[in-house]
């Protein structure tokens, strides 16, 4: 089967009745345009930029305080000003229009039974928190951090913040001390929400000391208001009995909304932290309500209909995509634990549970459902599944595959690549394309992307750098702290000036799709052909015995360097010379000769950070010397221990 063969075509009726239909024939009459199909959309999206984003906000109704003076006042990066003059509310726009009685939330964890939310309930609780804030001296622009997990009430906290024009930033609760406090500390939040313990895997973990710990180091010593999860009571006093001194609407639990500029803060997301301190990148209310509004609506095609879930935790900024679906009319779903406990049906059970229509996960958690020999479409009534969603990492065609022979032919997958930088997708689902194995389906509307070459030059048909030449309303007003804008060019710009450079290779095909070939970083060259290591794992990961594997290139004179392979292994499996062999005879049939490992080694797990992301560049850079403390935050891990082959590796090296 070829690799470009279509695996699903959405009918002509499913086609006609997508948002994005209405919205080109809309924008066709009003702009007095032919525009024909979605490619030449996204043509108009990126030459008249301007027109776009103001289109965007008429047909979806934004409501402006005031209104601006222009919708873009410059298009140079960075440095780009959008709808200066502009006052909004990003809650004010989740809440508008509701029925009190309408399905907001379903969620469930290993704490708490599946239960539910109306709009109503909603309203309550974030005008609760809302109230709560301010009577703690929260205003506009003050920080409010949150160490929460993935359930109803941390998205009340979220909104609540909000509305007042606070700050919000979040990670998750199985983040260690040391990450946290690294973040949070660049912020100085006024007040902390924090959470007594979380359940996963079956097991209890408390966090009682880590909170202390954590609001100790934080130079701004921030009052701390703490949610009882595991013990099931709830808020702390300083959300139940607001001191009589508070303002009258902070005791009544009044939701009400502050229009601030633009550009004000709506939260702080982190990268990774895998080296260094973590950059906090601050993205604003309005470019985030415009980039969500037109991600929810149209991409994702959420109608009144849909319950649209995404496995994530409030530390990955698809937790913050997910709250965003909240400005369509869809309801989400939220799931807090082990996605494998007590088995891998259990994410499978709450879409049966919920009446999913859209399951968002990662590409790690559908090769792990291949690995179970799961079948979801034969123990499970997924008949309202009509979408399914992955991210984090590129999906390889055999997943692909999988889906429609295990979960549903009718079915529309698509896969996104984005990133916390944007807080979107730069390439990703369009509802009226067809989808092809291993490919993402187009660039987003909007998002000016193109593959360069190392002289800055496009290309097409061929692997490039990821970069946009055009801006985008949820590029980051900036770094936290990075008062000259120094390091938020760096990030960014430095590599082609004027242009954003995102750090991943992408291959965009001259009829739309596109291919992920990993980070730009982390890429193999041998004798000038180089490899993405995302190619590296879609070859070797279809092999039944290969749980997982890092691969990592070390410099070595005279030669393109050291490739070594690390797997981790199935329950029962050998690293044998047969194992070895299959291996090589895989990645030189599915990558290329030049790219056979110099050694392949077992480990038994790979290391990665709480998204679930590889630790390539930290444990080449373990591997080379650099000491363990300077190459990765521990706590920003999802499994610290897997790092110990790597560090005796490296000792032994000294010695």
């Amino acid at each position: 089967m070829s690799e470009r063969e279509i695996l699903w075509q959405p009918s002509p009726q499913r086609i006609e009745q997508t948002q994005i239909e209405s919205y080109r024939a809309w924008v066709n009459a009003t702009y007095g345009l032919a525009l024909r199909d979605y490619g030449e959309l996204h043509r108009w999206s990126v030459t008249e930029l301007e027109r776009f984003w103001e289109s965007i906000a008429s047909y979806f109704g934004v409501r402006f305080g005031e209104p601006p003076v222009r919708t873009l006042s410059s298009r140079e990066m960075p440095g780009a000003r959008w709808f200066e003059g502009a006052t909004v509310n990003y809650a004010a726009h989740v809440f508008r229009d509701r029925d009190p009685q309408a399905l907001a939330i379903q969620a469930s964890s290993e704490t708490r039974p599946l239960a539910a939310w109306s709009w109503g309930e909603l309203e309550a609780q974030t005008g609760r928190v809302a109230a709560g804030l301010r009577a703690l001296g929260v205003g506009a622009g003050d920080r409010v951090a949150a160490y929460m997990p993935n359930i109803p009430e941390t998205v009340a906290a979220m909104l609540a913040c909000a509305s007042i024009g606070a700050i919000w930033s979040a990670a998750a609760p199985e983040f260690g001390a040391g990450a946290v406090i690294d973040r949070f500390s660049q912020i100085e939040p006024k007040v902390l929400l924090a959470v007594d313990g979380y359940r996963y895997g079956g097991r209890d973990h408390d966090r009682a000391e880590t909170v202390d710990q954590i609001a100790a180091a934080i130079p701004s010593a921030p009052q701390v208001v703490r949610f009882g999860y595991l013990s099931g009571r709830g808020w702390s006093a300083e959300f139940d009995s607001p001191p009589s001194g508070a303002p009258a609407q902070a005791r009544a639990g009044a939701l009400e909304f502050a229009q601030v500029p633009f550009a004000h803060p709506l939260w702080v997301l982190y990268s990774s932290g895998t080296t260094g301190l973590p950059k906090a990148i601050v993205h604003s209310q309005g470019g985030i309500l415009l980039e969500q509004l037109k991600l929810v609506n149209l991409h994702l095609d959420a109608t009144p209909d849909d319950r649209c879930f995404w496995f994530t935790t409030t530390g990955w900024m698809m937790w913050n995509f997910l709250v965003g679906v909240l400005l369509s009319r869809a309801s989400i779903v939220l799931y807090d634990g082990n996605p494998g406990h007590p088995d891998m049906n259990v994410l499978w059970e709450l879409a049966e549970q919920t009446g999913m229509s859209c399951f968002g996960t990662s590409a790690a958690y559908l090769s792990a459902c291949i690995k179970a020999r799961l079948r979801p479409r034969a123990n499970h009534d997924l008949r309202r599944l009509r979408a399914l969603g992955s991210t984090g990492s590129p999906l390889s065609p055999e997943v692909f595959r999988w889906v429609y022979e295990a979960v549903g032919d009718d079915i529309w997958l698509f896969s996104t690549s984005g990133g916390t930088d944007v807080c979107s997708a730069f390439v990703g689902g369009v509802p009226t394309l067809p989808v092809r194995a291993g490919e993402l389906q187009a660039p987003a509307l909007g998002a000016a992307v193109e593959a360069y070459d190392e002289q800055g030059r496009p290309l097409v048909d061929a692997v490039g750098e990821l970069v946009l030449t055009e801006p985008l309303p949820s590029m980051p007003v900036g770094l936290w702290g990075d008062t000259d804008g120094a390091r938020y060019r760096e990030s960014y710009f430095d590599t082609y000036p004027g242009v954003w450079r995102h750090g991943d290779w992408i291959e965009l095909h001259s009829d739309g799709g596109a291919v992920i070939h990993g980070r730009s970083d982390a890429t193999i060259n041998r004798g000038g052909v180089r490899l993405g290591t995302a190619e590296i794992y879609g070859a070797v990961l279809t092999l039944d015995g290969v749980a997982d594997a890092l691969v990592v290139d070390l410099p070595k004179p005279g030669t393109d360097g050291w490739m070594e392979l690390f797997v981790a292994l199935a329950p029962g499996v050998a690293l044998d010379d047969e194992l070895r062999g299959a291996i090589r005879r895989r990645l030189r049939e599915r990558c290329s000769p030049r790219h056979l490992p110099d050694a392949i080694t077992e480990i038994p797990e790979v290391p990665r950070t709480l998204s679930g992301k590889i630790l390539e560049v930290p444990v080449k850079r373990i591997l080379t010397g650099t000491p363990v403390e300077r190459a990765v935050s521990p706590g920003s891990l999802a499994n610290p221990e897997a790092l110990a082959p790597f560090v005796a590796r490296a000792t032994l090296t000294k010695l």
